[in-house]
């Protein structure tokens, strides 16, 4: 990197004040004027240096770190490299982060809830979605990750957790619009819970002084699954490819099958009631063949060449459904990295 030129002559004068007398340049002004002009020009430097945001954010971690197109680029391409088998989620993800990114005069925070079985990659989603916005991902302090079974574990405590929820959001946003809220585990949620933070996602322009609408949410969940697999067997079995499946053919159903579970956090959620849910995202089952896909990449990850005796043995020691068709990875790609450790 290349530092300012006010930098190096600031960093150049504090070298030369250090010195010990004899050891200065023999052409050197007297130290009282020299010693001024090195103040001045270090000041000058320092403060040039600290209210430059590109060089401080190339320091330390910034709010709005990574240029909006910039962001939307890095999703596109990872998601296009990383996600096997989810058509429907490369095009609505990619499309809804993008156009909200890009738009500088948004009406509300962004919500997406993704659903789908486990191992199908919402969790993987999310955290690209993380890591095209902030360079440390879901490590970044802008980034905030809930687990229900974790953060939410009491029943007792909703009134609690719901006030903690509220105070958590409020203050992370207040130091950063650009906020990031992953909720994991929808689907073990106590119903009510996620209602709390429905201000925040309403069209409201301020609450409290503070604005919410740069902010982004993110919901996983199981819910919904069983309709989402629904229709892609439908399609298998009149003879049409899952690449045929349209957002229209599952959003509607998947909206109506999560607002009605009585297992799910979003169970008669005001959320879905408002509408304030932008995109239900499905994550269709995966099948064998993006099963062997998920078991090259991490082949290839760990640094070793891709056998393709152990990548088919992998592939066919997971278990499959229906029954009698066997289509579905029932744990999509979840266990491929354990399986791997038996290989190598």
């Amino acid at each position: 990197m290349k530092l300012l030129p006010g930098v190096l002559r600031a960093a150049l004068g504090l070298v030369l004040l250090l010195l010990p007398p004899l050891l200065r340049p023999a052409n050197a002004v007297e130290p009282i004027s020299l010693g001024l002009a090195i103040a001045g020009a270090a000041a000058s430097a320092l403060t040039g240096f600290i209210s430059y945001p590109r060089l401080y954010c190339y320091f330390r971690e910034c709010c709005l770190q990574r240029h909006d197109q910039r962001a939307a680029a890095a999703l596109q391409e990872n998601l296009d490299k990383k996600l096997f088998g989810q058509h429907l989620v490369n095009k609505v993800v990619v499309k809804a982060v993008k156009g909200f990114l890009n738009n500088t005069n948004a009406k509300k925070p962004l919500a997406l809830s993704l659903h789908g079985w486990t191992g199908t990659g919402k969790n993987f989603v999310g955290r690209i979605v993380a890591e095209s916005i902030y360079k440390r991902g879901l490590r970044s302090k802008y980034v905030h990750q809930f687990v229900a079974t974790l953060h939410f574990p009491h029943a007792h405590s909703i009134n609690l957790y719901k006030d903690q929820l509220q105070s958590w959001i409020r203050g992370n946003v207040s130091i950063c619009p650009r906020s990031l809220f992953i909720f994991d585990e929808m689907d073990k949620m106590h119903a009510g819970l996620i209602d709390s933070i429905k201000p925040f996602l309403d069209y409201y322009e301020l609450l409290d002084g503070v604005s919410y609408r740069q902010a982004i949410f993110i919901f996983l969940s199981n819910a919904g699954a069983e309709k989402i697999t629904e229709v892609a067997l439908d399609f298998w079995r009149n003879g049409r490819t899952r690449e045929d499946i349209q957002l229209t053919d599952i959003q509607n159903a998947l909206s109506v099958s999560v607002f009605n579970n009585k297992n799910s956090g979003f169970w008669h959620s005001t959320l879905i009631d408002r509408n304030l849910i932008d995109y239900f995202v499905p994550f269709l089952p995966l099948e064998y063949k993006h099963v062997k896909m998920c078991v090259k990449v991490e082949i290839e990850s760990r640094g070793y060449a891709v056998d393709e005796d152990i990548l088919t043995r992998i592939a066919n020691e997971m278990t499959y459904f229906p029954r009698e068709e066997r289509i579905y990875s029932d744990k999509g790609c979840k266990t491929v990295d354990a399986k791997l450790d038996y290989y190598f």
